[in-house]
């Protein structure tokens, strides 16, 4: 087994049914913390009548997981 890390998206606009997500894989939490904060940053920096229109955070999560094939060939 291999702890990988799962930073997760969380998504809410108005008038929608639920909560989307959107989850990306990575070896290190450093390598998900900083994408975290990338993301986080990207959206502070839109206007404030974007914000109005969606919410968002992210988290990074730890996971037991078995290999997974790849994982280190895809930049994430």
């Amino acid at each position: 087994m291999k702890t990988i890390w799962l930073m997760l998206m969380l998504i809410s606009s108005p008038n929608m049914p639920s909560v989307k997500y959107n989850a990306l894989l990575y070896n290190t939490e450093a390598e998900c913390m900083q994408s975290v904060a990338d993301y986080l940053s990207y959206y502070e920096a839109k206007p404030q009548e974007y914000k109005n229109t969606l919410v968002t955070d992210a988290f990074c999560l730890p996971f037991e997981a078995f290999p997974i094939k790849g994982l280190n060939k895809t930049g994430a």
